[in-house]
């Protein structure tokens, strides 16, 4: 199964219009505690219809990549690191493990795709072992 990851979320603010939060770890370094929750929780709503109805038995193996859109040189670990944490809270939120810990995720590997300037993303193929 694949599913399909924004590299962004919006948070909504009351009188700007909603912040773009570009999930990076450079950035969520510097995010405060708060925001960062936010941010997590937008997260786990953008990916409500994707998991909720999905349960997996056994151990899993997460396979990320990263379809970048544009030529510019890139550390695929800072962007799929913080997508790997974020989509592991929300399977878990979601019910579809137990748990994120390695009694229920088996491995988790880091790719990266070819450039797509049209549809720059984040991909995980979950394999149900």
């Amino acid at each position: 199964m694949i599913i399909k990851l924004p590299l962004a979320v919006y948070l909504p603010r009351k009188t700007k219009p909603a912040k773009k939060c570009t999930l990076n770890l450079n950035y969520y370094r510097n995010w405060k505690f708060f925001v960062s929750n936010q941010i997590k929780e937008v997260y786990k709503e953008c990916m409500e219809d994707t998991l909720k109805s999905l349960k997996f038995t056994g151990k899993i193996t997460l396979i990320f990549t990263l379809y970048w859109g544009s030529k510019r040189r890139v550390d695929r670990s800072n962007v799929l690191s913080i997508h790997e944490k974020f989509f592991c809270d929300a399977l878990t939120f979601y019910g579809c493990i137990a748990d994120d810990n390695d009694n229920y995720i088996q491995e988790t590997r880091y790719r990266t795709g070819e450039m797509d300037r049209a549809n720059p993303r984040v991909e995980v193929e979950i394999i149900n072992n």
